[in-house]
């Protein structure tokens, strides 16, 4: 689907003011996916990113329409890749219509993603998949329905003793207390009492007295339980209900959001992240939007001293932008804040591409931070036809052009070869547009600062295609890999390890620059088991060594590539004489691989 294709000539006036404005305090552009409809936002904070799982209205849909699952992920909550559909209706053999609302959840080393199906006898059960990683791919974990009884939309929570709970329900609310497999449950389902005093008085239906309809969300905080829901169809508004306890009593709390946005429905996620609080929903407000065909927004909003939450309006600003993006570091072609006219498919090399680009059309990155200023800009990019260009504006998408890159043929949409060309005039901070012309698919892109250094990068071979090169070993046995890799053909492997800082290094002393603060990053991935890992600097100054962490830990596992990321200034008073880089985890001495690492 090409939502932009359908713009009406007002909302492209919009959209064309919006992007004349500066990058300075940037917020989202709600609703933060515009190359498909979105509904159903289920978020999922895991290792410094947000996770997005939502299910996808079709084009033109009369009805909820919805054939799969697709999964997001942004760290500053406005930039938001695009992961695919890890999972849909082939994934359970027993469904056969409707991937309706659902939640994903972590433990175990595993995830598990809640979703309401309906069966070959019509009637509507909930399902589990299970994967190794936040993206997926995921499998049906059971061969069968978790739950049977009718009832859709389930939202899960781990409580601080390890009880889980899954809740459930339209008509009705349910719930049942998961095992720790998070596939199986003890005891029956139960029912809640749907009281006017816990959820609120409906009236002028004489059959639902209160305002409970449909898609709850549970969560705990500060020790208090939540249960937000969409109240009263069918012009639905998002309200609440706390309590003391998982299982209740409910206290109606009253109105979370009150507007519906051109959709009849609305569906909400709460999270905390980065020490603030947002609000996901969804409405209708892009082209061709509606009841049927909706897209999924954010907001951030600050609790009230009590607890309760303050009353939440749609925006088309959205949430602000948590720091700024690097260019100087790979980063995917799908990850947007803003597109027009483009789709997204999977690439061949892993991930996602952007595809289906025809002339004019343009993606937007939003908060980049140039710095001094670039010299160059790379991509990889594919072509069955003639190839094209691609634009690099700044602020806007007919904003002075910075510089062009011209991309050739390449004999097929995934046939894959990287082009670079310079730029300039790119100082301080702006929103990123590629504008394109001719017929290109694009995999991902990446800026070289003025001055040089491989993208600002003083490692040596950061992306590891040269083997091992550049790189030693703090301990254990390093190797260059073929069969395991984050991008490109090869990734280094770290085996026989004995402790746990144990890891591939390299000496950075002659590239260190006293009182400069680094941004690293590092995508890392076990060969078996689930350890904490981190980078680190070891350098040592006048004689003592000090470690200072680059990255802060994060679980990593053998299922998919995690990025560790993070930003640090190093200083020193002294003499320095030596400075190690390396990749170590937490506790044990599992093997992993490392691919794609910058230190800038």
């Amino acid at each position: 689907m090409i939502i932009s294709r359908r713009l009406v000539v007002a909302f492209a006036s919009l959209l064309c003011l919006a992007a004349l404005l500066p990058a300075v305090g940037a917020r989202a552009d709600n609703p933060i996916v515009r190359h498909i409809y979105t509904a159903d936002p289920a978020p999922l904070v895991f290792n410094g990113r947000v996770y997005l799982y939502t299910g996808h209205d079709e084009d033109g849909s009369t009805f909820f329409t919805m054939r799969e699952w697709r999964v997001w992920s942004s760290a500053d909550m406005v930039n938001w890749t695009d992961h695919g559909s890890p999972m849909n209706l082939a994934t359970f053999s027993w469904a056969s219509s409707d991937a309706w609302a659902g939640q994903a959840i972590f433990r175990n080393g595993k995830f598990y993603w809640y979703v309401p199906v309906r069966m070959a006898n019509g009637s509507n059960a909930i399902g589990v998949g299970v994967a190794d990683s936040p993206t997926g791919p995921f499998r049906d974990a059971l061969g069968r329905p978790l739950i049977q009884n009718a009832e859709i939309d389930p939202t899960v929570y781990i409580d601080d003793d390890g009880q889980a709970y899954l809740y459930y329900g339209n008509p009705r609310l349910w719930f049942v207390r998961l095992n720790s497999d998070m596939i199986s449950f003890s005891g029956s389902p139960t029912q809640i009492p749907l009281t006017t005093a816990g959820f609120g008085t409906r009236t002028g239906d004489a059959n639902r007295p209160t305002l409970y309809e449909e898609g709850p969300w549970f969560y705990r905080r500060n020790g208090l339980y939540y249960m937000v829901f969409a109240a009263k169809c069918c012009s639905e508004f998002i309200a609440y209900s706390t309590s003391s306890s998982p299982t209740g009593p409910w206290t109606y709390r009253g109105t979370i959001m009150p507007t519906q946005g051109a959709s009849f429905t609305n569906h909400a996620g709460l999270i905390d992240f980065n020490g603030g609080s947002y609000f996901f929903y969804h409405n209708g407000a892009l082209p061709g939007g509606g009841g049927f065909t909706r897209s999924v927004a954010v907001e951030k909003f600050t609790y009230n001293g009590d607890g309760t939450i303050p009353t939440i309006n749609m925006s088309t600003g959205g949430a602000p932008q948590i720091g700024t993006l690097n260019p100087y570091v790979r980063q995917e072609a799908e990850t947007l804040a803003q597109s027009n006219g483009i789709e997204t498919e999977p690439a061949s090399e892993g991930g996602m591409n952007i595809g289906w680009i025809d002339n004019g059309d343009w993606t937007k990155t939003k908060g980049v931070a140039f710095g001094t200023g670039a010299a160059s800009f790379t991509a990889r990019v594919a072509s069955a036809g003639s190839g094209g260009n691609i634009e690099v504006r700044l602020d806007s998408a007919t904003g002075t052009v910075v510089g062009t890159c011209t991309a050739p043929g390449t004999g097929g949409w995934q046939t894959w070869t990287t082009i670079t060309c310079p730029v300039n005039n790119t100082t301080g901070t702006h929103d990123l547009y590629l504008r394109f012309t001719g017929g290109i698919n694009l995999n991902w892109w990446q800026f070289t600062p003025t001055g040089g250094g491989g993208g600002g990068n003083i490692l040596t071979n950061g992306n590891t295609e040269s083997g091992t090169t550049g790189w030693s070993a703090f301990g254990g046995t390093l190797s260059s890999n073929t069969s395991v890799v984050h991008d490109g053909t090869r990734s280094l492997a770290i085996t026989g390890r004995t402790a746990s800082w144990n890891g591939p290094s390299q000496n950075v002393t002659a590239n260190l620059t006293n009182g400069k603060s680094y941004t690293t990053s590092v995508w890392v991935r076990t060969q078996s088991g689930t350890p904490s890992a981190k980078a680190t600097l070891a350098y040592t100054v006048n004689g003592t060594t000090n470690y200072l962490a680059l990255t802060p830990a994060a679980a990593v596992n053998s299922g998919g590539w995690t990025q560790l990321s993070g930003t640090a200034t190093v200083s020193w008073t002294g003499t320095l004489s030596s400075a190690t880089f390396y990749v170590e985890t937490t506790s044990g001495t599992d093997s992993f691989y490392i691919d794609d690492v910058s230190l800038q």
